[in-house]
């Protein structure tokens, strides 16, 4: 990486909100609704994280999504998916689930255990008008899928999507050409990512510390930073126990945004459409 490399700073510092969500999942809701805008094309991130099978064991029964996409990425656990397209999965730890609503979808995400921990990330990601109304779509990816590349500067990164350095993701590309990265830095780690120009970007720190940006900006552990724009990339700095954080960026859409739930449209039409489609059996 060129020693020109100017990076992006810390535009914001966002703590997530506890929530409970499906049969009574706990969350930490990182990204909502008041930032869709900001952070286009992403909807969404919840993190969720427990050893105490009350706050999971219920999971998710059956509910609809369009419009959209989910990404599912699990540190730890065992995740059962089922759907009304006939998908059916087993997410295990280290592995990431692609689910695209497309049209409209049903499905359920079950644990598969009764104890041990439970943790990770479920991201949602907007899709374009003009596919908003796709064949659903639906693929596990195992944790040896996923490529694991180990820097010179001792950073391990996994990469679920985009590209890193010129080398493919898990999902190479997609409609909003997401990056999606799993950064492990040991400790006073100094580390550089590039970011693609235009693209909107965050870091959600979920273990340690670190400094980002000339100006060094902390971010602590379960706090995301939404990533000013220009520049290359992201220069990051770990503290002296090192740091885990997701890095995330996409392609905006520059589209209207209508939300109703597990619904997102451009139009407020679209929701009503969307809602009687599955009110009445057609998704």
């Amino acid at each position: 990486m060129s020693d020109k490399f100017t990076s992006r700073g810390v535009e914001q510092w966002v703590r997530g909100a506890s929530v409970s969500d499906g049969a009574g999942v706990r969350l930490l809701r990182v990204l909502s609704g008041s930032l869709q805008r900001r952070l286009d094309p992403f909807l969404m991130l919840d993190e969720f994280g427990s050893d105490n099978p009350d706050d999971y064991i219920a999971g998710f029964p059956d509910h609809p999504h369009r419009g959209f996409e989910t990404v599912t990425y699990m540190l730890a656990g065992r995740m059962r998916h089922r759907d009304n397209a006939g998908h059916e999965g087993l997410l295990s730890s280290g592995g990431m689930q692609w689910m695209t609503a497309g049209r409209g979808i049903v499905h359920s995400e079950l644990p598969e255990q009764q104890d041990g921990v439970m943790q990770g990330f479920q991201l949602w990601v907007n899709l374009p008008a003009a596919r908003k109304m796709a064949e659903p779509d639906y693929r596990d990816y195992g944790a040896d899928e996923i490529p694991v590349h180990r820097d010179a500067d001792g950073a391990t990164v996994k990469v679920i999507a985009g590209y890193w350095r010129g080398r493919p993701g898990a999902v190479p590309a997609n409609a909003t050409e997401v990056l999606y990265l799993d950064i492990d830095l040991p400790a006073a780690c100094r580390h550089r990512e590039a970011i693609p120009a235009g693209h909107n970007a965050f870091l959600y720190v979920y273990q340690g510390e670190l400094a980002v940006g000339e100006g060094q900006e902390k971010v602590a552990e379960r706090q995301m930073a939404v990533l000013s724009g220009g520049g290359d990339g992201v220069a990051l700095e770990s503290g002296s126990g090192g740091a885990r954080t997701l890095l995330i960026a996409g392609r905006p859409l520059g589209e209207p945004i209508a939300q109703w739930g597990p619904f997102v449209m451009n139009t407020r039409e679209e929701i009503e459409q969307a809602i009687a489609d599955y009110r009445d059996g057609r998704f």
